[in-house]
């Protein structure tokens, strides 16, 4: 069958979650085209896949959609004080954080050049299935205009259908608009297409996420073991023999370089770490550094692959991304989490699994990036280094990963539930379809 997969331009980790399934795809005969906005083209072809560059580049699509219409203001900061929990997210007003949502990002992925580019692809090279990331429901769409059947890939929590429900089970009287709704529903007639409810949640949903990452129900989920990819990647030459000591590796992630977002201060986390007796890998760059002094016990990279640094490591401390987390609970790793504090970033993944890390006993929610001291880093990583029960719950999570499907073993039921819907399609009358 031919399969189109849609992944959102500028986010690298992104396409990374699509990657093992698209390979696995691939191995199982098929035919793989990946679209994305041009911004991500050399990164989709480095991965061995078929680029499909729609639209123009993210800061001109920024332009488009800013033309199209305001965006939304931004919701109030979640809570200051305690433990931020995953199901808690739009406690207060989850209307007012999808609509935030859809109108000052996810409409910043799918510009309408950018849909009518992909829809005209699709038409001409028709797929069977589109499989599309949370994130770019350019790809519902699409699949609705040319008849294929379409599911969604979760590289991170549901926290849209989670905000999207709670706004409907807590106010059912609610007068105002569906914003995913009001949103997607004129696109879709734009090529001659209804609003269904798939639009939204995708036929399917390929669900990536471990099971102790709390989830909103009401989906239907195909599990799938999520395979760890970094991209192109050498092993470092002075990687390569043992630590003499303790290895710690420090990581805020790489989809977030480059913008103004509220992560972890590097100073705070390298002071947090300089007087124990452990040896530091840190992925920062020179502008994130800001010409600081470094102590004598960390070494910093610009990027090294996780799945290259992490089986040395006792320990890692990062931002709570989706990527980061499947590389180190691949390798069972106990993991400490600052998520940071950019709008709602931290409730699309780093909530969920610093409270399954910590509830699991295989890490520790350390605080949000903007109540993080070097005293409370430092404690909280002398805890986990100094106490077994991490590292055997970490490795006990990774058994638990490796055990669930992996992407090859979840292609069969894509073939079967697409010849389903292509075969219940093929027999309404033409106008119905």
């Amino acid at each position: 069958m031919r399969v189109l997969m849609l992944t959102p331009p500028m986010l690298k980790s992104h396409l990374y979650v699509l990657v093992p399934l698209a390979w696995a795809l691939r191995s199982a005969g098929h035919e793989v085209r990946v679209a994305c906005q041009p911004d991500l083209t050399e990164a989709i072809t480095a991965a061995g896949l078929t680029a499909v560059p729609v639209g123009v580049s993210m800061s001109e699509a920024a332009e488009e959609v800013s033309a199209a219409g305001p965006e939304a203001a931004p919701p109030p900061p979640g809570p200051s004080a305690g433990t931020p929990v995953q199901s808690d997210y739009g406690g207060d007003d989850p209307w007012a954080e999808l609509d935030s949502a859809v109108n000052n990002f996810l409409r910043h992925c799918c510009p309408e050049q950018m849909l009518d580019d992909l829809v005209d692809f699709a038409r001409s090279w028709p797929p069977d299935l589109v499989l599309w990331d949370w994130m770019t429901y350019a790809g519902a769409i699409a699949a609705r205009a040319c008849g294929a059947a379409h599911a969604r890939v979760l590289g991170g929590t549901d926290a849209l259908v989670q905000l999207r429900r709670a706004w409907r089970e807590a106010a059912p009287d609610d007068n105002r608009q569906d914003p995913l709704r009001a949103w997607l529903e004129p696109q879709l007639r734009r090529y001659g297409c209804d609003f269904a409810e798939d639009a939204v949640t995708g036929m399917w949903t390929v669900d990536t996420q471990p099971e102790w990452a709390w989830s909103p129900g009401g989906v239907h989920r195909l599990p799938v073991r999520q395979l760890a990819h970094n991209g192109p990647s050498v092993v470092p030459r002075e990687l390569q023999a043992p630590p003499r000591r303790p290895r710690v590796c420090v990581t805020m992630g790489g989809s977030q370089r480059g913008g103004t977002y509220s992560e972890a201060s590097p100073a705070a986390l390298l002071e947090a770490v300089a007087d124990l007796d452990v040896e530091v890998v840190a992925t920062f760059t020179e502008a994130e550094l800001g010409g600081r002094a470094l102590p004598d016990n960390v070494r910093v990279y610009d990027y090294v692959p996780l799945t290259v640094l992490l089986p040395t490591c006792a320990a890692v401390v990062h931002h709570g991304g989706f990527g980061t987390m499947i590389s180190a609970l691949e390798c069972g790793v106990p993991q400490l989490v600052v998520p940071g504090e950019f709008w709602s970033n931290k409730w699309y993944g780093p909530v969920a699994y610093a409270n399954g890390l910590q509830q699991e006993g295989a890490g520790c929610y350390v605080a949000d990036s903007d109540r993080l001291t070097p005293d409370l880093l430092r404690t909280r990583l002398k805890e986990v280094l100094g106490d077994p029960s991490y590292r055997e719950a970490a490795q006990r999570l990774r058994r638990e990963a490796i055990a669930r499907p992996a992407p090859s073993a979840v292609v069969p039921a894509l073939e079967q539930l697409t010849a389903a819907h292509l075969a219940a399609a093929s027999a309404l009358p033409e106008g119905a379809r």
